[in-house]
């Protein structure tokens, strides 16, 4: 079987999208002045946040302007304001008011709407928000790429099947061409974070007032201090590994620097059992940082004198 010609087809195909992708990748000049400060919801999103943080921080910033008030894992609406809203948060105060059916006060966490709902209206919203503010953009201003690199599928896809028949190698070349085929339709024309996006985005602080942090623990939110691992080990009676559960909480970056050295960054997490007055901080690979999420369940081996996560032994997305 000659092959030659359909590995020529698809390594001429890649390269065009390698390259589609790079050009796309070029910052390009702002068509609008780049936002100085961002609603909390936006800069959730450009950090890659999940649809159920980003609302929750919609709900959060809503109720610090006025517009409901949260005890508790309580929360009610407040009477109507003129302040103006943005797109995202008018759907966001629709849809909880929807929920409470007129009840005076609901928990939070029951006021959270269906994943495919927050997907398909409420994460649009707000990625515009972000377009809008000179934040993010597209990345291409059509879907004429996205179109013509998947149209441009069916010669490598008909150059293999017409070699190679109902063998292995048409069957791959089919999977391939409709998994790729989908995902440059699905995904359009993307979104990428501008230069100031990203600024504004960055890594996320450490708590700056622990006892009014408010968390997810999987049963609720509740405010609770966020203290360190080595804090509450007795460095004489500490075993050298523990393994330790629950809920990612909080996550930061808590950059030192070194003058003409650079700088050092730290990686934390904060975990919560989710019965305890306090969650615990834990240091962590910058890997281990970037695969965690708010929300997560997981088990962890640690040294608890250093407060440092060795090992992920279980890792669970909840939402």
């Amino acid at each position: 079987m000659d092959l030659v010609w359909p590995v020529t087809a698809w390594a001429v195909w890649v390269a065009a999208l390698a390259v589609a992708f790079k050009v796309s990748s070029r910052e390009r000049p702002p068509t609008s002045p780049p936002a100085r400060d961002a609603p909390q919801p936006v800069v959730e999103l450009l950090r890659g946040m999940r649809a159920q943080e980003v609302f929750h921080s919609a709900l959060f910033e809503l109720a610090g302007r006025g517009w409901a008030t949260v005890e508790g894992d309580r929360f009610s609406l407040a009477p109507l304001r003129r302040e103006p809203l943005l797109p995202y948060e008018r759907w966001v105060l629709e849809r909880v008011a929807a929920r409470m059916a007129g009840a005076p006060y609901a928990p939070v966490i029951a006021l959270m709407p269906d994943g495919a709902d927050l997907e398909r209206e409420f994460m649009p919203l707000v990625r515009q928000c972000a377009i809008d503010l000179g934040l993010a953009r597209r990345r291409w201003p059509t879907m004429i790429v996205p179109l013509l690199l998947a149209a441009a599928l069916v010669v490598p896809w008909y150059a293999t099947v017409s070699r190679s028949g109902v063998s292995w190698a048409g069957g791959i070349a089919t999977m391939v061409s409709f998994v790729a085929g989908m995902s440059l339709l699905m995904g359009g024309r993307g979104f990428l974070a501008t230069a100031r996006g990203r600024e504004i985005a960055g890594p996320e602080a450490a708590p700056p007032n622990p006892e009014q942090e408010w968390i997810f623990t999987g049963s609720g939110w509740h405010g609770v201090e966020i203290e360190p691992a080595e804090a509450r080990q007795n460095a004489g009676q500490a075993p050298k590994r523990q393994e330790v559960t629950g809920h990612v909480v909080k996550r930061w970056v808590h950059v030192e620097s070194h003058g003409e050295h650079g700088s050092r960054r730290d990686y934390y997490i904060a975990l919560h059992d989710g019965s305890s007055d306090k969650a615990t901080a834990f240091r962590v690979e910058q890997s281990v940082y970037k695969d965690v999420l708010p929300g997560d369940a997981v088990r962890l081996v640690v040294k608890p004198r250093s407060g440092t996560v060795v090992r992920v032994l279980a890792h669970e997305r909840h939402w």
